[in-house]
């Protein structure tokens, strides 16, 4: 029960770090629409926490894969997919010269990326609620 509990919790956390990284790039890309950065600020601040991104979400779903919760690996799984396919197509990295070009699709990544992660959160609180409610 208790390490249940400790695990639901890790992947809760995980997943608001998570959502934090993504409205933070969100934010940074909004900022340099409106002006308020310059490209080369935007591209070294958003570059600086893609890796930790990608890193959260690989623990995430070996959390989930180790912790027996199938469901939500499955459902974090495609995400960690596309962000190890990036990674392997070196398309990860915001490229300074290119910004202005891609600002709309990297808006609409990161906005997609932030709809899939407030599901998985909602979804992972259902679950967690629903594995309390049977240990008791």
């Amino acid at each position: 029960m208790v390490g249940a509990i400790i695990g639901w919790l890790f992947g809760f956390f995980i997943l608001i770090g998570l959502l934090l990284l993504v409205i933070y790039q969100l934010v940074s890309l909004a900022d340099l629409e409106f002006d308020y950065i310059n490209p080369y600020d935007l591209s070294s601040r958003i570059n600086a926490v893609i890796l930790p991104e990608f890193v959260l979400q690989g623990t995430l779903c070996l959390l989930y894969l180790f912790s027996g919760q199938w469901m939500l690996f499955l459902f974090s799984a495609p995400m960690l997919i596309y962000n190890v396919r990036l990674y392997q197509q070196k398309k990860h990295l915001l490229d300074v010269t290119e910004i202005f070009n891609q600002l709309n699709v990297e808006k609409k990544r990161r906005l997609v990326k932030l709809i899939y992660l407030v599901i998985l959160l909602f979804l992972s609180l259902f679950w967690m609620v629903l594995t309390l409610l049977d240990d008791d």
